[in-house]
């Protein structure tokens, strides 16, 4: 059996799985992470994992899907605000020498998109962009089934787009960023600046749900926000389908058709009928399935 190992690392939990050559996943356990406790900790951990989920059978390699920024090219690890001390670490030459197998690694968001787009929602689509709204916002290109990283590892990075010139500073991004005024920090965020609603975004969806019209207004706000950066997206690239998901997108009935209709204000006429705006399919098995598909 063509068999590979996905590895979806995160600053929460790492998961590890066995994948077949139809992106079935045969086995997957999942640890914490415990970035705190150090780099090498981790990585022994995630090495006792492979070994365990592989018992004893040969593998064709392992994709490891992370947090960036990091040098795919090289399968370097950078300075992820989510694991730190992680700085300078070479994690593909650290698990080929260990593994004797080739290794691939790449953006968290990259991967989970890239199984989407190839066996999920995308399948049967040739250009898909992948969108991911949670804490953050992130994106992924895959024209053909493949990944489009971009010169420098640096396409679909779409969370530093401005939105609003000078609107809100996020973090290191620029001033209204895309990231800064959409993503599901930024909900809680506004909530609680404009009409004092604690608990983040998901309390936000519950006052929502409740009928709260400051809850909803702050959703509207968020839709169109979304909705003008899938319209640059849509401008510039043109896929044939947008897949969006994250933690903000388990609220999808307050996002999903609303968006499909706000998008349509943004672009050319000739366009707004052809975007196609769907919700994810994979779930939590994205980022264990892409990272599997890194595996030449």
């Amino acid at each position: 059996m063509n068999v590979r190992i996905g590895i979806d690392l995160g600053g929460t939990n790492v998961r590890v799985g066995l994948v077949d050559e139809q992106w079935n996943i045969l086995n997957l356990i999942q640890e914490p992470t415990e970035a705190e406790k150090g780099h090498n900790y981790t990585i022994e951990k995630m090495k006792a994992m492979i070994e365990q989920i592989k018992d004893g059978k040969s593998i064709k390699g392992i994709g490891i899907g992370a947090p960036g920024p990091l040098d795919f090219k090289n399968g370097i690890i950078l300075s992820p605000p989510n694991l730190p001390g992680w700085e300078e670490i070479p994690l593909v030459e650290i698990f080929e020498d260990h593994f004797s197998v080739p290794v691939y690694l790449n953006n968290d968001a990259n991967v989970a998109g890239l199984a989407e787009a190839v066996a999920g929602s995308g399948v049967g689509s040739e250009s898909v962009y992948y969108m991911t709204v949670s804490t953050g916002i992130g994106g992924a290109f895959i024209i053909d089934k493949q990944l489009f990283n971009g010169a420098n590892g640096y396409a679909g990075e779409i969370g530093n787009m401005i939105v609003e010139p000078n609107g809100y500073k996020h973090n290191n991004l620029n001033q209204g960023s895309f990231e800064g005024l959409a993503s599901g920090t930024s909900i809680g965020r506004r909530a609680y600046e404009q009409f004092g609603i604690e608990g983040g975004a998901k309390n936000v969806f519950f006052l929502a749900n409740q009928g709260d019209q400051h809850a909803q207004i702050v959703i509207d706000d968020t839709v169109n926000y979304l909705a003008m950066g899938i319209a640059n997206i849509a401008h510039v690239v043109n896929p044939q389908i947008f897949i969006v998901g994250g933690g903000v997108m388990e609220s999808k009935q307050f996002i999903l058709a609303p968006l499909q209709e706000k998008v349509k204000e943004y672009v050319y006429p000739q366009l707004a009928s052809s975007i196609k705006i769907v919700p994810t399919t994979l779930g939590g098995h994205a980022g264990v399935i892409g990272a599997a598909m890194l595996v030449k």
